[in-house]
């Protein structure tokens, strides 16, 4: 539990405002691979799982803001292809989110998101190839589950929504849409285990006025950025959630 003085501490805005204002870049679908870097920030200064239970409330403030902006823009068809599957991902999370080291599961999705960017780097000249709908059920079931311990789904379903080649405005709104679902059905598990009590949500309240600004930012960017620097963005977010999510396991 978040104790009082944790909220009063100037360290604790000091890095959950950042971390609010860089989920809600990634929640307008721009630079989705920053918005796992919210969680690390703020275990910072809490456990991890409290971390993720104060950022519930913010998810949710986020995604309504995002599906909103993006209502008229998203692939109905990939949605429906991906979202069951992201489900299943979430209630494996719930299954083992007591069983698990929050630094394994750390350790698996950043590593697993170098390989991805070192291959889509050695690959670069290459002729892209659409990639296989089985690797695309298995990569929404990882973000699921990954989405549920650490809010860091973006980085596995990256590694197949990138390579199908969407415009840029229709990739942010079928994320956007996508993980306010996930992240709905994250809130009854996260009940049952405890993780949502009265001192987190003040601390989520104190945070909520800060959401507006990320989705704004995001917004505006994936609108009128060239395509060719949006996605070379997303990568880089990938890069930096990659090596900070490496860099946790190895803590």
């Amino acid at each position: 539990m978040v104790v009082p003085s944790l909220l009063s501490s100037p360290w604790f805005y000091a890095l959950a405002i950042p971390a609010v204002v860089l989920l809600g870049i990634s929640k307008s679908g721009f630079g989705t691979g920053f918005g796992s870097l919210a969680v690390p920030l703020m275990a910072l200064t809490m456990p991890v799982p409290q971390a993720a239970a104060i950022l519930m409330p913010v998810l949710l403030a986020l995604d309504l803001m995002g599906i909103w902006a993006y209502r008229r823009d998203w692939d109905r068809r990939l949605f429906w292809f991906l979202l069951p599957w992201t489900l299943v991902g979430t209630v494996l999370g719930y299954v083992l989110f007591k069983a698990l080291d929050a630094k394994v599961v750390a350790g698996i999705v950043g590593w697993m998101t170098l390989v991805f960017l070192a291959l889509r780097f050695i690959k670069r000249h290459q002729a892209p190839s659409h990639p296989k709908p089985g690797f695309g059920r298995l990569m929404a079931m990882l973000s699921g589950f990954t989405s549920f311990v650490s809010h860091s789904g973006g980085p596995p379903l990256n590694m197949y929504v990138l390579r199908l080649g969407l415009a840029p405005v229709p990739f942010a709104a079928t994320m956007a849409f996508l993980f306010f679902c996930v992240n709905l059905s994250k809130w009854l598990p996260y009940g049952l285990l405890g993780l949502l009590d009265t001192t987190n949500f003040v601390a989520s309240l104190a945070l909520l006025p800060f959401c507006p600004l990320g989705v704004w930012i995001g917004v505006k960017a994936a609108r009128r950025m060239n395509p060719l620097w949006f996605y070379r963005l997303v990568y880089t977010g990938m890069l930096f959630t990659g090596l900070k999510l490496v860099s946790d396991s190895l803590q």
